[in-house]
């Protein structure tokens, strides 16, 4: 591999993103961080950014008395706010309304007209608002919509356009038994194959409402936003404007998403991409759910969670530190603000932080050596790349023990002869050297302070990198 392209899903602009959705975002930039590192920083591109057109947004905009221009900058601005907090590397953050992504848009619908895959026809049947999507009667659960059940689902006809799904069913279910590592984990591929099996052709324009991409050639109607919202992955490295860059990092290495997200991104996308004749990604890789003290996120159940909240009380690397060891990436997880403290002051505080304070206050008393560059063991990258991020910190955090354990052995405060106090200072810093290493692509900021403290000849003590709560 010489160059690594990784995107999230695009969080649509109803409301401001809160920690499920970070979750997706931190995993993406551990990802992006640790090929910065071994490929070199500018052979990584990494996307994220906001879905801002349909229905859902016009209706959000009326209500509030605004236009949906001004609302979905509003939740964006929010949204990159919510990022930035905490320490999200992206290098372009992509509004779906960006002039270059409106191009890019009418560009591909044209391709996949030109190769006849697009057809005017009426559209009757289910859809979820919430969704912005198209349900068949077998898709329902009881009658509502399997992702926002306590929604009507609306009954709809109308004259649209529709995309020729049904052409490439055959295609689809080839190509995720012929790739493998086209959806991780396993199952979801299992589950895929079994939705293939029911694809019918697809309306991709609606009628009904103006906040979308015109139809090139028909004003009236508007691209349908999964449509529209899928090929951000495009646009983000410069389709139409910069061929360098897109032949560069396209295809896309993994596209991160949510299990909601998977049908449109494992079905619909790669068919569309096929379609325009372009390569397909390499792999879709499913996080799973966050829950809050066993209760789904949610408005209605008063628990949502902004990443800032957290972040402005226990620093960023802690959240970071926090939602990525104590859970699993492809698995729904628990998570409670309570199990954070716990974890923040076990193993931050008293472990990290303790190990870090003892041995800089040690080093005083003697001038060390610069440490040898440290490498990722094979054992650590084999984790990260499989994705197992919990795993990884695992690792870490057991060299911290070692290390500890290991001061503890040859209690260096007791060491008079100086030669002798060196060479076991020596050992200790070279591991919190690498230590540091190891944690750049997960707490960022606390590898970079531990990094300057250490880098030596002299070191000495500096403020606690995480004062107990």
């Amino acid at each position: 591999m010489n160059k690594f392209y990784i995107t999230t899903a695009i969080d649509y602009v109803n409301d401001t993103i809160h920690l499920g959705h970070a979750f997706q975002k931190i995993a993406a930039d551990v990802l992006a961080r640790y090929y910065r590192i071994t490929l070199d920083k500018d052979n990584v591109f990494f996307l994220t950014g906001t879905d801002e057109y349909g229905q859902k947004a016009e209706k959000a905009a009326r209500l509030q008395n605004i236009t949906p221009a001004e609302l979905v900058k509003k939740i964006s601005d929010s949204d990159q706010k919510e990022q930035d907090c905490l320490n999200i590397s992206y290098d372009r953050f992509i509004r779906t309304t960006d002039s270059d992504h409106t191009e890019t848009v009418k560009e591909i619908w044209k391709r996949v007209q030109e190769n006849k895959d697009i057809y005017s026809g009426e559209y009757q049947g289910s859809y979820c608002e919430g969704c912005e999507a198209y349900y068949t009667k077998e898709d329902l659960v009881k009658g509502k919509c399997p992702v926002h059940p306590t929604l009507e689902i609306k009954m709809i006809k109308e004259q649209n356009y529709f995309f020729k799904w049904t052409k490439y069913k055959d295609f689809l279910i080839e190509h995720i038994k012929n790739n493998p590592d086209f959806i991780f984990p396993k199952h979801r591929a299992n589950e895929m194959l079994e939705f293939a099996k029911n694809i019918k052709d697809i309306p991709i324009s609606r009628g009904n409402f103006i906040w979308g991409i015109p139809v090139p050639n028909d004003p009236k109607q508007v691209i349908y936003v999964w449509f529209d919202a899928l090929i951000n992955y495009l646009t983000g490295v410069e389709f139409l404007e910069n061929k360098k860059l897109f032949e560069k990092f396209w295809p896309a290495d993994v596209h991160i998403l949510g299990k909601d997200n998977l049908r449109w991104h494992a079905l619909l996308w790669p068919a569309m991409l096929k379609s325009a004749n372009i390569a397909l990604p390499k792999t879709i890789l499913v996080n799973g759910f966050l829950n809050i003290n066993g209760q789904k996120i949610s408005k209605s159940v008063g628990n949502v969670i902004h990443p800032s909240q957290w972040v402005g009380k226990y620093g960023t690397d802690t959240v970071r530190y926090y939602l990525l060891r104590y859970t699993n990436l492809t698995d729904d997880s628990d998570i409670s603000e309570e199990k954070l403290l716990q974890a923040y002051n076990a193993d931050l505080a008293n472990g990290l932080g303790n190990l870090v304070a003892r041995v800089a206050k040690l080093c005083e008393k003697v001038t060390l050596k610069p440490s040898p560059i440290p490498v990722f063991s094979e054992n650590y990258k084999k984790e990260i790349e499989d994705f197992k991020f919990n795993e990884v910190l695992e690792i870490i955090w057991n060299e911290i023990r070692i290390l500890d354990q290991q001061i503890n052995t040859a209690e260096p405060w007791k060491i008079k002869d100086q030669k002798k106090l060196t060479q076991v200072l020596q050992s200790t810093v070279d591991g919190i050297v690498c230590i540091a290493y190891e944690l750049k692509p997960f707490l960022p900021e606390t590898a970079e302070k531990i990094e300057e403290q250490f880098k030596g000849p002299k070191i000495t003590s500096g403020k606690s990198l995480f004062p107990r709560i």
